[in-house]
């Protein structure tokens, strides 16, 4: 009799489902008095915040929420929101973190959608949630840390305080299970809802603690917005790792040196703006600070630039790349033996990649996506980023169409276009719908982006196409300049560009002024196309 002709069945000794639940209880039983959440002055060890999440998943049961239900929370940086992680998925419920940003049209868009039960919120973001709720039958819980106009029937701290400490600590019959609901930016219609599960985000925390190096002596800033795909998964990972959580309720220069000097941060994740931020911070702002801090970024490559100004202010870039769809980071740019010996420039480079598959990623590839053959690994042809594995979503809540497009032929298409490089690591060269088209020859707004960033005046700058009646399109740049640099010219940038790269690459056209951008601080380049065509002022 083979192995495979066994009858070895799954028993609770030998398969428990995989859900991030299980890491808080894990947490708070080795480390029950290691500080876990920050937030000002207010202090919660493991045992402590493993109680709170108890507490606040009974107090939801008592509300009528269960298996399968949808819990929405529009909350920033908060201890609250942190909680909210543990204690909706404890209950077999979803979690559906808003985006603190939208307007209340599109908030309740999302609240219909996801046909949420209850919504926890705070204070300050009562003037967009007041009409969201409007014609909504739901059950609202104040988070009155802010002082804001109350709107619900009960504060968030009452609300906890009924609920049972005692409260069972439940994982999921199946780790296919929903734990959360996350909607995209929708720049164009409607968001769409990706569910995921307790299997991914399990996975990625775990990949994200490995490839982050996280540990129990790290200490997360909490910089990148939690109700960004769940906050990459680190609101699980830093757990996992049995971390502390220093919560921030806004991102701004001040505060995030005062955290990093005075809780003795050692990781923190954020957009490029963040990144940029601190470089442009104010003196009166900046405290020194005796560690190396990691700093993890997605978005658009880090510039040499950058990455040397960061490094001398003490901190230590890692490029990422993902999508909600893929529940935060998806690739990232791993170190290799002897690149802190590189120049700047050359480290710079290899940086610029978004590198190879995280660690419960299964694979990234680049295709043919018109054929879905794999494209030779040269560094020059040019594909579509394809993913597959754990950490992909279910699928996209009521909208079958949407799923077997994005799903199609067994691989998760980002419609972002890359190549391969002889080693393996991928690097972006635009999203499909950004790549300029002149002339007949194709022209990644990323390379010229990247020659930009390079000019001493550039703080920011994006380049997209421009309609052009002999060449079709043109790229046009989109500058924001360094405070005390404002008599730079737009002919001095059009020569800066024309002496580093080919000349039908660089931009005709350069318009100066900050960039318009998303929630999560990534640059808005669907309305700087339209300001391109002359749609926008």
């Amino acid at each position: 009799m083979s192995i495979f002709e066994q009858n070895l069945d799954r028993t609770p000794a030998n398969y428990v489902p995989l859900s991030p639940v299980s890491f808080l209880s894990r947490a708070a039983r080795i480390w029950p008095n290691r500080v876990a959440v920050v937030h000002g002055t207010r202090r919660f060890t493991y045992a402590q915040f493993l109680e709170r999440a108890r507490r606040l998943a009974s107090a939801l049961a008592r509300a009528g929420v269960g298996k399968g239900d949808t819990v929405a929370v529009m909350a920033p940086n908060t201890p609250q929101m942190l909680e909210a992680h543990y204690a909706v998925p404890m209950l077999g419920a979803v979690l559906c973190a808003i985006n603190i940003r939208l307007d209340a049209a599109t908030v309740g868009f999302i609240l219909r959608h996801s046909e949420s039960k209850v919504v926890l919120a705070d204070t300050e973001f009562a003037a967009v949630m007041a009409p969201a709720l409007d014609g909504l039958d739901l059950t609202v819980v104040d988070i009155d840390d802010a002082g804001g106009d109350r709107i619900g029937t009960v504060e968030y701290e009452g609300f906890l305080a009924a609920g049972d400490p005692g409260h069972p600590v439940r994982l999921p019959d199946d780790e296919w299970q929903a734990i959360g609901l996350n909607y995209t930016s929708g720049t164009t219609g409607n968001p769409k809802g990706v569910v995921v599960h307790h299997r991914g985000a399990y996975l990625n925390a775990s990949a994200n603690a490995l490839a982050f190096e996280l540990s129990p002596r790290s200490v997360y800033l909490w910089t990148l917005p939690m109700f960004h795909c769940n906050g990459w998964s680190y609101t699980w990972a830093v757990t996992l790792a049995g971390g502390t959580h220093v919560c921030l309720r806004r991102v701004e220069p001040a505060p995030i040196f005062a955290a990093i000097a005075e809780e003795g941060v050692t990781h923190m994740c954020g957009a490029p703006v963040v990144l940029s931020m601190l470089i442009h911070a104010p003196e009166t702002a900046r405290r020194s600070f005796p560690q190396t801090v990691r700093i993890a970024t997605g978005g658009a490559a880090p510039a040499s630039t950058v990455i040397a100004q960061m490094e001398a202010m003490g901190f230590e870039v890692t490029h990422l790349y993902g999508l909600t769809e893929s529940y935060g980071p998806s690739a990232v740019c791993l170190w290799q033996p002897g690149l802190e010996d590189l120049p700047i420039d050359a480290r710079a480079a290899f940086m610029a990649r978004q590198g190879v598959n995280m660690p419960m990623l299964e694979e990234a590839a680049v295709l043919d996506p018109a054929t879905m053959r794999r494209l030779p690994a040269d560094g020059t042809s040019m594909g579509e980023l394809m993913l597959r594995g754990n950490t992909v979503m279910k699928g996209y809540l009521k909208n079958p169409a949407a799923t077997e497009a994005a799903l199609a032929g067994g691989w998760f298409h980002t419609g972002d276009l890359a190549v391969m490089h002889p080693d393996g690591y991928v690097e972006l060269k635009d999203r499909a719908k950004d790549i300029i088209i002149s002339g007949g020859e194709n022209i990644s707004s990323l390379e010229v982006e990247e020659v930009l960033y390079k000019h001493p005046a550039v703080m920011e700058a994006a380049v997209v196409a421009r309609p052009d009646e002999k060449w079709g399109e043109t790229p046009q740049a989109f500058v924001t300049l360094k405070p005390g640099m404002e008599g730079t010219s737009a002919a001095d940038i059009v020569a800066w560009c024309r002496e580093r790269m080919a000349h039908y690459k660089c931009p005709r056209y350069v318009t100066f002024g900050p960039l318009p951008k998303t929630s999560t601080g990534k640059i808005q380049k669907f309305d700087l196309r339209a300001r391109a065509r002359g749609e926008l002022g």
